[in-house]
């Protein structure tokens, strides 16, 4: 199942993984393995990719870098497919994905020895950047009934799905808003009027899609065994300001 009706999908590039996302999903399908299971499997992916960053063993770093992309993309899949979405598991997915990506960046700033001050904004840029392509992209679905368990103002507590505790939705809609908040916030003060203003169109959709997380960790894993991981932090630091240039046109196209 897609999260977009097909006239509406565009090219994301982050979405590479998909497919093999797909094919993980239709083969758990029937077994006892959760959404949740595979999450976990992509957090175990994500410390195994960081043990290699760290004893400098970068082509393993990198297939687990886009092992975890998609095995992040094959949770959700396997929501779908067995028609089990839950807060409990969207809350999950983005919580771990935040704290792996401040280990990711923690441990490239520690085999490279860079400032601490790019670090800190590379990583900073890297979530905002994040935070606008999630944005854009659950209006987007939010418009033309795409998958909805992901809301576009993430400001009050859901009602636990069937099957799944409030108490665990309540908790890690809490940890969400904590590691999130000021993030969703930044991007709604940038445009607060997005969901109001025509749909994007897919080539800007296109484009924002190289903030997508799949994205940004192909790119990580590609400056890995290129031998540019001295360029990894200053990169993503400079990226942050695309932010305003697809905003600006958002705005001034789009209204």
């Amino acid at each position: 199942m897609s999260k977009l009706p097909k006239e509406h999908k565009f090219l994301d590039l982050s979405d590479y993984g998909r497919p093999i996302a797909i094919l993980i999903a239709n083969s758990l399908k029937h077994t006892s393995f959760t959404p949740v299971h595979v999450t976990i499997g992509f957090i175990i992916s994500g410390f195994i990719a960081l043990y290699c960053i760290y004893t400098g063993y970068y082509w393993a770093a990198a297939f687990f870098l886009i092992l975890k992309s998609i095995l992040d993309a094959a949770d959700g899949e396997l929501a779908r497919v067995k028609q089990t979405p839950s807060y409990t598991g969207r809350y999950l997915d983005s919580v771990a994905d935040i704290l792996l990506n401040a280990l990711f960046f923690i441990m490239i700033w520690y085999i490279t020895e860079s400032p601490i001050w790019i670090a800190i904004g590379a990583f900073l840029g890297l979530q905002l950047q994040g935070t606008l392509y999630n944005y854009y992209y659950v209006i987007l679905r939010n418009k033309f009934d795409g998958d909805t368990t992901s809301r576009v103002f993430e400001n009050k507590t859901p009602v636990a799905l069937g099957g799944e505790s409030q108490r665990n939705v309540n908790i890690l809609f809490g940890l969400y808003k904590l590691l999130y908040g000021v993030f969703d916030h930044s991007i709604y003060l940038l445009d607060p009027k997005a969901s109001e203003g025509r749909a994007l169109p897919k080539w800007l959709m296109t484009c924002v899609s190289t903030f997508g997380l799949g994205f940004q960790l192909l790119l990580v894993a590609a400056m890995l065994v290129l031998g540019l991981k001295s360029f990894i932090l200053p990169f993503f630091l400079v990226y942050t300001v695309m932010i305003f240039v697809f905003i600006g046109i958002r705005k001034i196209i789009y209204q």
